[in-house]
């Protein structure tokens, strides 16, 4: 930041020193806010008693569920603090407060001095008064120490319990059950989160819940935590115990005033403050969930921001008081979209609007009172959330818009729908576009104006979209409303269908477990309801290659080709290719190559540049009698039509020719038998030549070996196709074993990092030949492991899908079209 740049060479005793207890988001935040209008007057300290750096507490809930680590949702790290000159004393909390010395001490004994100080110690969870609340196993959920705690117990695995069912308890919830852990939320009031969304809402909440395996039980109230020197159960008032090695308390938070309590302050349910956040003593500030402003307290980020600027303009003698404002809830609850704001509960003289759509699991009221929006509830589409809120903190009668209100801003504008860019445009300069970070359109417009010409920009610049990202796509329609077609684009994305490239999706199904295609396009948000025909086959072969014998391969997610185990040509019939490993074959195969060319009326046979015979002019109907007929002369599938292993090229070798130096032949057909079956990002070819001389083409397969009088060179990458590539030497090994081995660990390296559709080619020259040479040449320990694994995919992989087909399976597939519309 300049502001800290500035403070850099600042004499230090000419400035005061500002001293803040709380690392957390508003403590921080109250420091950037006071950094960016001026980093010369103030030296800062800040005491921390987490042992941490300042980190978005909102995002503990994907840390629990394994889509983020803790390093993607620290706000400012360490460098931070050394570019603004700010002394962090972390894992030492504040214990007293001096009003009189004007000094603060800490846990260790450290006493600092302080000009000002501000209190943002935030709040503590309550935890209800029941026998065995204290016993281990019970925890809040408030900081990564329980976040840390959350995960050793589902490590463990067995029941949680989650008492509470506002936002944190099924917060806690999913991320438990994604953990494994068999989860039971119980919530004293008959619906959940009851503070923000009304009866309707919460209960396709807790339909969808229960249906992700969750045990939802309302009006459950807590009558004691029991255990023998640990949690083993929870017991309700009605008499049921629900089994429990884990319980989580989440029912609630109370402002954290003990400190400024005992130093005095003015505390009713928060510390006292006035518009500019001061306390009852003019040198003491407090912001955040510690407050109370004018008999009101905060829980949601957005006031907490405004508190933050109103406390910064006050240190330096600005006229900016706070004022509370109404305030909107747009969340991701288990990955659920809900939206509140206003008064949603109605009342007399209000009139409801409603919309739903079962089949979308979408969910619309919105409240009116005298023709003026006052209140609304949105769930499953929050998507004109902002555009409700607008209409709620304008107060401007709707009165014309009576009628289409409902259907949301694009609608009711007459041609938003066509143009999202509309919509965006429409909202005033103050609508909150990030609830998150408590950013308006006109930020996200000054900041796009001050040269953040992407979404990293912006997300780096004021913070919009940084966090949970559910308003990325609004504030990438500022970008292209301000920039039109200066955006910078940032990664590519897999398809229109999500804002996740590839490589953040196949990492984010490693990382989370998810073991389906919904689940996926749920967890990840996907914007269309089954996705397209560019990401599904792409999330079916992550999901097949991360979970080997686990997952169960989405036939509908293929394509034509690989549904029909044949390659489809333009008259609509099939040409079948039969395995010959190696190259090799024999009598009594091409007796039963020409019995099904004869017998089905085949009008070609074609030799391959792979060393195989390709049968043109098979009827879909007649497919599983020509499998039947070439298995019983014991040959398989040869993939021909499949992003899977294609060939095994070879030469004769030492065997026949007078220039081999290695029998490259049964080196191939080893290598075939290993690797055929196996699904890959992109088709994948292989050659082993006999000699320098390079008769099979090795290098130009995407994995080739060139035998040598002294061993096997290994050569990557080749492409003989529209874009010819020769091969990048990956080394030089000394036995077939050893070719072998490197040959597996390959295949498994591409199959786990490359991105579908991208084949070895391009996929090398993204990651450099450097990079595979240190995972598989330079490491036999990694190389090693690749190829275990490898082994065990192949474990389930080499079954020949035209037995199956043969037998009957999947046999609607083969039926003419005729007899399929009778």
């Amino acid at each position: 930041m300049s502001a800290g740049a500035l403070s850099v060479g600042a004499p230090g005793a000419a400035r005061q020193h500002l001293v803040v207890i709380g690392n957390g988001m508003a403590g921080c935040r109250a420091v950037e806010e006071l950094l960016a209008r001026d980093g010369t007057r103030h030296r800062v300290t800040i005491f921390g008693a987490e042992p941490h750096v300042n980190y978005n507490r909102i995002m503990l809930s994907p840390v629990l569920a394994g889509e983020k680590t803790f390093d993607e949702i620290v706000i400012n790290g360490h460098d931070w603090y050394s570019d603004n000159n700010i002394e962090l004393i972390a894992g030492d909390p504040v214990v007293a407060i001096d009003r009189a010395a004007k000094t603060v001490t800490a846990r260790s004994g450290r006493s600092v001095s302080y000009d000002k100080l501000v209190i943002a110690t935030g709040s503590d969870p309550f935890v209800i008064p029941v026998p065995g609340h204290d016993l281990p196993g019970v925890i809040g959920f408030r900081d990564m120490k329980d976040v840390d705690a959350m995960l050793a117990a589902a490590a463990a695995g067995g029941d949680a319990v989650v008492i509470g069912g506002g936002l944190l308890g099924l917060e806690a919830a999913h991320g438990l059950s994604l953990r494994g852990m068999k989860v039971t939320v119980l919530h004293l009031m008959p619906t959940l989160m009851e503070r923000q969304l009304d009866e309707s809402a919460a209960w396709l909440l807790k339909s969808a819940l229960e249906a992700r395996g969750q045990t939802v039980l309302c009006g459950a109230d807590t009558a004691a935590i029991v255990g023998d020197g640990k949690v083993e159960a929870v017991r309700l008032k009605d008499g049921r115990e629900i089994p429990a090695s884990l319980v989580v308390m989440a029912v609630g938070i109370r402002p954290s005033v003990a400190l400024a309590r005992a130093a005095g302050l003015a505390v009713g349910r928060g510390i006292q403050v006035d518009d500019h956040m001061v306390t009852s003593d003019a040198d003491v500030l407090a912001v955040g969930e510690c407050v109370e402003h004018d008999g009101q307290v905060y829980g949601l980020v957005a006031p907490l921001w405004d508190m933050c600027r109103s406390l910064a303009d006050g240190l330096l003698a600005r006229e900016n008081p706070y004022r509370a404002a109404a305030t909107s809830t747009k969340l991701k609850v288990a990955g659920l979209d809900v939206f509140s704001a206003g008064n949603f509960s109605g009342g007399d003289g209000c009139e409801d609007i409603v919309l739903r759509d079962a089949a979308r699991g979408v969910y619309k009221r919105v409240v009116l009172k005298d023709d003026r929006v006052v209140g609304a509830v949105l769930y499953g589409d929050t998507g004109d959330g902002g555009w409700y809120f607008d209409l709620i903190r304008k107060g401007e009668s709707v009165a014309d818009l009576r009628d289409v209100l409902i259907y949301g801003q694009a609608f009711a504008s007459g041609g938003g729908q066509a143009d999202p860019k509309a919509a965006v445009a429409a909202l005033s300069d103050d609508a909150e576009i990030c609830g998150c970070n408590g950013v308006s359109k006109g930020k996200v417009l000054a900041c796009i104006a001050g040269g953040a010409h992407s979404l990293d920009a912006v997300r780096g610049g004021c913070k919009a979209s940084a966090s949970c990202g559910s308003c990325t796509n609004i504030v990438e329609n500022l970008l292209a409303l301000a920039l039109g077609d200066e955006v910078q684009a940032g990664a590519k994305t897999m398809c229109k269908c999500t804002s996740y490239g590839h490589d953040d999706v196949r990492r984010a199904i490693v990382e989370q477990g998810m073991a389906s295609i919904p689940e996926v396009m749920q967890t990840l948000h996907w914007s269309t309801p089954d996705g397209c025909s560019s990401c599904r086959p792409a999330l079916n072969y992550y999901l097949l290659c991360a979970l080997p014998g686990n997952y169960v391969d989405d036939q509908q997610s293929r394509f034509v080709n690989e549904r029909m185990h044949a390659n489809i040509q333009k008259d609509g019939t099939y040409s079948v290719v039969p395995r010959m490993w190696g190259g090799l074959t024999n009598p009594r195969e091409l007796r039963a190559i020409a019995d099904v060319v004869e017998k089905y009326n085949a009008p070609m046979v074609k030799v391959t540049g792979g060393q195989r015979l390709d049968i043109f002019g098979i009827k879909k109907e007649d497919l599983p009698a020509v499998w039947a007929d070439l298995n019983a002369a014991g040959m398989v599938s040869g993939h021909a039509y499949g992003k899977s292993l294609r060939t095994v090229k070879t030469c004769v070798g030492s065997e026949w020719c007078r220039f081999g130096t290695q029998d490259s032949t049964g080196l191939g057909v080893k290598i075939e038998r290993m690797t055929w079956g196996s699904w890959m990002p992109h088709k994948f070819k292989i050659a082993v030549s006999g000699c320098p001389r390079n008769c099979a083409e090795a290098t130009i397969k995407d994995f080739g070996v060139v035998c040598v009088d002294s061993g096997y060179e290994l050569h990557v990458g080749g492409n003989g196709g529209i874009k010819v590539r020769a091969t990048d030497l990956l080394c030089k090994v000394a036995t077939e074993e050893e070719a072998i081995e490197h040959c597996a660990a390959f295949i498994q390296l591409y199959r786990e990092e490359a991105r579908y559709l991208e084949r070895t080619a391009p996929w090398i020259e993204r990651v450099g030949v450097e990079y595979l040479r240190a995972q598989i040449a330079d490491d036999a320990d990694h190389r090693a492991e690749l190829a275990k694994r490898f082994h065990h995919s192949q474990s389930f992989s080499q079954e020949d899908p035209w037995a199956a087909r043969a037998a009957g399976a999947e046999s609607e597939l083969h039926q003419p079209l005729l007899a399929a519309a009778e």
